[in-house]
């Protein structure tokens, strides 16, 4: 009996002293995201004997079991796909924004309304060489601004583009991470610390994907992890110990294709998604932009093809170039804005050209109005994106406190379960004290 009682002190230690060891890790890793508490199976050791006909079970001590990871599959599948949502609504605001911020600074819209209005001004006297040149001027500045306009454009276009770079590159890592777990989890003894760790790891590796696409994750006995990517069409991203490589392909207007293992793939969801969405929406802008830099170059060209300067002699193009990227002034001096109508005498204060040219520019097609649709548009769509971000990023809070609740460590708990711990520990050592002392008196009967 006193030997038993040895017994069983000893493994009542040996289990309080794993468990002070889990619960100290569990305590440790209580600010870690991608840490899922333990806990350590326990159950009663009991010997079973029979003599004859006579059965009798001896109560052994304890028995330790597996290590236990809390987990819940639907709250992580809800966790990632409500980030994968929020990380889409991210990245499109992050460009779409880009874009607006790179056409307000240039002052479009400003710049073409003081080009409005310095041809007003010189309407009023045609023949007045300070508002001719300064007309002259300010198409010159209208110029700049555009070509200005083209360039942050660009700009704001290449940074969307350095971020999917950099997109593609982790995700082929994290997806080569994720099949080389999946390879030791497939060798993991089950119940271990190790394979804890292991699966603490996989669910990272998921979430890290998530934020870059809209993923499925189906899970086999062994706790291994397939992945795709949800889009037209879903396309498998990593099976077992094999991760097939996501590549990117740059248009020639600064969209971008993805492709994985060779096979198209257009994501529905993640950061992917949104700087796709926010690349198509730079590249229209881009098409506006230009859109009104010939709506500049044809009306002010028309109206010099169809006029003559103050001096009479016939009017030549006030622009040249086709576009934002190219547009300039061709007019070296005022006297050669044409106001007055083809064939008119040297000194004709007749502003009709001038007039045309004016109804042009304020027309519901001509460039103030093309300019005001594009700054506009993009500011509506921005607003709406960011309404729908904040409803979407309530949504992912609640699914990750929903997922911490489950699998995430409760400090008070935690320190609650040490003190018992550390009770039961105190408790089985004086159980091997008094089986010791026991022990120490039998063989001390004479």
């Amino acid at each position: 009996m006193t030997s038993a009682l040895i017994n069983i002190g000893a493994s009542g230690a040996a289990a309080a002293r794993a468990g002070i060891d889990l619960t100290a890790q569990n305590i440790a890793n209580a600010e870690n995201p991608n840490y899922a508490r333990r806990s350590l199976g326990q159950s009663e050791f009991v010997a079973s004997a029979t003599i004859g006909l006579n059965s009798a079970d001896a109560f052994g001590g304890v028995r330790l079991g597996a290590v236990q990871r809390a987990q819940n599959e639907l709250l992580q599948l809800q966790a990632r796909n409500s980030n994968s949502d929020v990380a889409r609504a991210d990245a499109e605001l992050r460009g779409l924004r880009g874009a607006e911020t790179a056409l307000e600074q240039s002052q479009l819209y400003e710049t073409l309304v003081e080009y409005e209005a310095a041809l007003t001004r010189l309407e009023s006297d045609p023949l007045d060489p300070t508002l001719r040149t300064l007309a002259l001027e300010t198409a010159g500045q209208l110029t700049d601004t555009i070509g200005l306009a083209n360039r942050t454009l660009r700009s704001a276009r290449e940074l969307v583009q350095s971020e999917v770079a950099i997109g593609v590159e982790q995700a082929n890592s994290t997806a080569s991470e994720l099949a080389a777990i999946n390879a030791d989890l497939a060798a993991a003894q089950e119940g271990t610390a190790r394979r804890a760790s292991l699966l603490d790891a996989r669910d990272a590796a998921l979430r890290e994907l998530s934020d870059e696409f809209g993923i499925t994750a189906t899970f086999n006995d062994e706790g291994l992890a397939d992945v795709t990517i949800n889009g037209s069409p879903g396309v498998v991203l990593v099976q077992g110990a094999v991760a097939n490589t996501l590549t990117a392909t740059t248009a020639a207007n600064g969209t971008i294709a993805l492709s994985v293992g060779g096979q198209a793939i257009t994501p529905e969801s993640g950061a992917m998604a949104g700087r796709q969405a926010a690349l198509i929406a730079q590249a229209n802008a881009q098409i506006d932009l230009d859109a009104i830099a010939a709506s500049v170059i044809a009306t002010g060209n028309a109206a010099q093809a169809s006029g003559s300067a103050s001096d009479g002699s016939a009017g030549q193009p006030l622009f040249s170039g086709t576009n934002a990227s190219d547009i300039a002034v061709a007019l070296t001096d005022g006297s050669q804005l044409a106001t007055a109508p083809s064939g008119a005498a040297a000194g004709s204060r007749d502003t009709t050209v001038l007039g045309n040219l004016l109804t042009s520019i304020a027309s519901a097609t001509g460039p103030v109005a093309g300019a005001d649709s594009l700054l506009s548009g993009l500011s509506s769509r921005i607003s709406g994106l960011d309404t729908r971000r904040e409803g979407l990023a309530i949504i992912a809070e609640s699914a990750q406190t929903q997922l911490l609740s489950e699998t995430g460590v409760d400090l008070d708990e935690e320190a609650a379960d040490l003190v018992r711990l550390q009770q039961a520990f105190e408790a089985n050592a004086r159980v091997i004290q008094v089986a010791t002392e026991l022990f120490d008196t039998i063989l001390g009967l004479r």
